[in-house]
């Protein structure tokens, strides 16, 4: 049961990765690239970004109910960079709510900037929190070799003096996390580009396909680095995947759609990039997550062991009776995406959203 709530988790959270992600890209593009288009980006995204949101909240009940203890160490122990992301999700949805209710450009301008500068933070900041899970925390906050707290808890600060991820007492910022962070931003940045090409006939989509296809150029590179770099936190990254080579089909994917983007130029279809962006994120979540399986937090010292899906999960009973009702969401959910989608289909250019 333990494992069949894992791949529930991870497929949600891929879920709000691939969906809130397009949000937040188009943000980051609301924010650098557009500037007569800025309200076509906003149509295109505004009938679906709050019910995106809803993925990340239905991961945290599903996070709170299958594996506790995690969810009890990880809230505690990231509550500063938690109550940060918070806040950016409030000035993101205000800054699309309150755009419209005055028609003042000193107004719009500011609501504007609270939209795209909270999508490219909560980017960066989303991709620093898969760096901390990567590469691991001070379970039980070690002091010279001494467990100063209970195995599964820890703090960190925003960043420790060192700056780096191999620092007995580290900090939630690293030049590693922070690598993965860059990545994060780019890659969302080219997902909300593709989003806002699929459903928007906006001037701005040609100048978007040569700005998916640059960025992409720099993706492969921050690639190339973290794969390089891997081997500095985890001496074996790859062990999963020797041990399991069907795992190869996630990287496969990731490359598929990382490869794929840099035909956006010649796709007839605007859904196309749309897809190959998802493949990227979604392959890459997937690859990441296998990598460091069956742990769920690494621990940084040899003395508390690793939180992993079998320590961290409740008991078996309540798992069993929760499949159930998860069964029932499940459905209703699919209905509601069903229902959303078909409604809002096709080009989103006159929906005319935040207009009072």
């Amino acid at each position: 049961m333990e494992l069949f709530w894992y791949v529930v988790l991870m497929t949600m959270l891929a879920v709000y990765v691939i969906l809130d992600g397009y949000d937040f890209g188009a943000g980051i593009i609301h924010l650098f690239f557009a500037k007569k288009d800025k309200k076509a980006i906003t149509n295109a995204i505004g009938p679906f970004w709050d019910a995106n949101e809803v993925w990340l909240i239905a991961s945290g009940g599903v996070l709170f109910f299958a594996f506790p203890t995690l969810y009890a160490s990880s809230f505690s122990g990231f509550y500063l960079p938690l109550m940060m992301i918070l806040w950016l999700l409030i000035f993101r949805a205000i800054g699309l709510e309150l755009r419209g209710q005055i028609h003042n450009k000193m107004w719009e301008t500011i609501w504007d900037k609270a939209f795209g500068i909270s999508s490219l933070l909560l980017a960066l900041f989303f991709g620093v929190a898969l760096g901390n899970i990567v590469r691991g925390v001070n379970l039980g906050n070690v002091v010279n070799g001494v467990s100063t707290q209970e195995a599964h808890y820890f703090f960190l600060p925003l960043w420790n003096p060192t700056f780096s991820p191999q620092a007995e007492q580290l900090g939630i910022i690293d030049w590693f996390t922070l690598l993965l962070g860059v990545i994060g931003v780019v890659a969302l940045a080219i997902h909300g580009a593709n989003w806002i090409i699929f459903k928007t006939n906006s001037d701005l989509n040609q100048k978007l396909k040569k700005v998916v296809f640059n960025l992409n150029i720099v993706m492969v590179l921050l690639v190339i680095i973290s794969l390089l770099v891997w081997h500095v936190i985890e001496p074996q990254p790859f062990h999963n995947f020797i041990k399991y080579p069907w795992l190869f089909i996630f990287p496969i994917l990731c490359f598929t759609g990382l490869f794929g983007l840099f035909k956006v130029k010649t796709f007839k279809k605007h859904g196309k990039g749309f897809l190959f962006s998802s493949l990227f994120l979604g392959g890459g979540l997937a690859s990441t997550v296998a990598s460091i399986f069956p742990k769920v937090l690494p621990s940084t010292n040899t003395i508390n062991p690793d939180l992993t899906l079998y320590n961290v999960a409740a008991h078996e009973y309540g798992l069993s009776v929760g499949v159930y009702w998860f069964a029932i969401a499940a459905v209703l959910v699919a209905i509601y995406m069903f229902i959303q989608y078909k409604v809002f289909n096709g080009k989103m250019d006159d929906v005319g959203y935040g207009e009072h």
